[in-house]
């Protein structure tokens, strides 16, 4: 049976992952796994040639290649914060005690995601920037291959997050997390003296915080939009099944993806937290009136017990207020069979552009070399490891860091067409569906249940119409 296609603009959703260690008892960065040779034989600090006959990453020594390069590259990204408070300047002022010669200019730009595209089609834009959303076949056409997807595995994780025809053009200036930012200090106040591993033991936990300290227990951040579907959403797949293929692979062909598990897991168990939350009084006394930017001196400060965001919010939250050792990150109390999962993925990725000269790409790659493996700027942010030889501290003790698997060869539309068709958009800008779970659970205006019937309804009728076969 053919398909319909729906036309759609599919935005890119940085999530980790994964988002993206110290989980298993292994971590990824300083694992010393990589190769004395690259891909082609050569020895670790010969210079292989790429397309342009740059250097590859996998070559670059960093102090001796390039070394006797004197030039300027423009880097353009989003962190305007790291703009202002001098961050910035600090890394290349330590960058250039190593290439004094290489000047590197910065600009951090408010609205990235739509002005970096412009500057991309416009051509004029530097040597280095974020990779903005752009249909990955398009990459060869603006940016430099840094090397094969698997050579590059060797030493960055999420080494396929920007990659067609088995080349990489991106590597991620660190990785997402997916998890809850919490309070030690109101938890350890409110009697809870282990972090919760299942969906009872959280409404538990948050219960605690309700009845023994001043706190909200669960700031939903429901004004903000992004915070209730972009952060929900993140948590279906592996996380709450255990299965890395579900999300890309299984999901679409699922006749009942919102059933009751009875077990405490899958995609039922996640959003029932919330309505449960909600409906037991656990969360702002009104929801309507959240402030994003307020939040998060409010949980440096104990007001708040927990919130659901990606890793990438822990140093937001650290350096809101006096008190940035209150500040922790948990998995997700969600255990399938004895075990948690975490997801990671990449944040944005350095792109190197195509079309600078030879001694500005080679200079722009070690820039970006430097920063990945000894700025630190990764793990100052509070992100899940990008090199795999830099020394991190992001640990989820006891929790397996996985990634969910890309959509099977042919199918890689299945999941848009979806999310267009049934209008609930899973990790699209869903957000309205989750909200709706907070007014219907505060209002009692919809049974849980009930919301997950919709749900199924909409989902079994997107399937008929595009012709998706179901096979789980």
């Amino acid at each position: 049976m053919k398909r319909k296609v729906a036309t759609m603009v599919m935005s890119m959703v940085m999530a980790v992952s994964a988002i993206g260690c110290g989980s298993t008892g292994e971590t990824a960065a300083g694992n010393g796994n990589a190769p004395s040779a690259t891909e082609d034989g050569s020895k670790a600090g010969d210079i292989t040639e790429n397309s342009s006959g740059t250097g590859a990453y996998g070559s670059i020594i960093l102090g001796e290649t390039g070394s006797d390069i004197t030039t300027t590259i423009k880097f353009i990204h989003h962190k305007t914060d790291r703009e202002q408070d001098g961050t910035m300047a600090g890394y290349i002022a330590e960058f250039n005690k190593i290439y004094p010669n290489i000047t590197v200019e910065t600009e951090g730009i408010t609205d990235y995601a739509e002005d970096s595209l412009l500057r991309l089609q416009g051509g004029n834009w530097g040597d280095i920037m974020f990779i903005p959303a752009i249909d990955k076949a398009e990459l060869p056409n603006y940016f430099e291959p840094w090397g094969t997807v698997e050579e590059m595995s060797n030493y960055i994780n999420f080494a396929g997050e920007w990659a067609t025809g088995g080349q990489n053009y991106g590597i991620s200036y660190m990785g997402n997390a997916q998890g809850l930012l919490y309070n030690k200090k109101v938890f350890a106040d409110a009697g809870v003296t282990e972090l919760p591993k299942t969906p009872d033991e959280f409404i538990e936990a948050l219960q605690k915080i309700k009845d023994n300290t001043n706190a909200i227990p669960l700031y939903t951040n429901f004004a903000a939009g992004w915070t209730m579907g972009g952060q929900w959403d993140a948590f279906l797949g592996a996380i709450t099944t255990g299965d890395e293929t579900w999300l890309n692979q299984k999901f679409v062909h699922s006749a009942e993806p919102f059933k009751d598990n009875g077990d405490g897991t899958g995609a039922y168990a996640l959003y029932k937290i919330l309505y449960d939350a909600t409906a037991k009084g656990l969360i702002e006394d009104d929801y309507t009136t959240t402030d994003w930017e307020s939040c998060k001196g409010r949980i440096n400060n104990g007001e708040i017990g927990c919130m659901v965001l990606g890793s990438w919010a822990i140093v937001q939250m650290k350096d809101a207020g006096p008190n940035p050792d209150d500040i922790g990150y948990m998995p997700f109390p969600i255990t399938v069979n004895g075990k948690q999962y975490a997801t990671a993925g990449a944040d944005y990725c350095y792109g190197i552009n195509k079309n600078a000269d030879d001694t500005n790409k080679l200079a722009a790659q070690i820039f970006v070399k430097w920063m990945v493996e000894e700025s630190g700027w990764c793990d100052f942010e509070g992100g899940y490891p990008i090199s795999k030889n830099a020394p991190t501290s992001f640990a989820f003790d006891g929790v397996e860091v996985v990634e969910n698997a890309t959509a099977l060869e042919g199918e890689e539309d299945f999941m848009g067409e979806m999310n267009a068709e049934s209008g609930l958009n899973f990790n699209n800008g869903g957000d309205s569906k989750v909200q709706d779970i907070v007014v219907n659970a505060f209002n009692g205006t919809k049974t849980y249940d009930e919301i997950m019937a919709d749900w199924t309804k909409k989902w079994n009728d997107a399937q008929e119409e595009l012709g998706i076969e179901v096979l789980y």
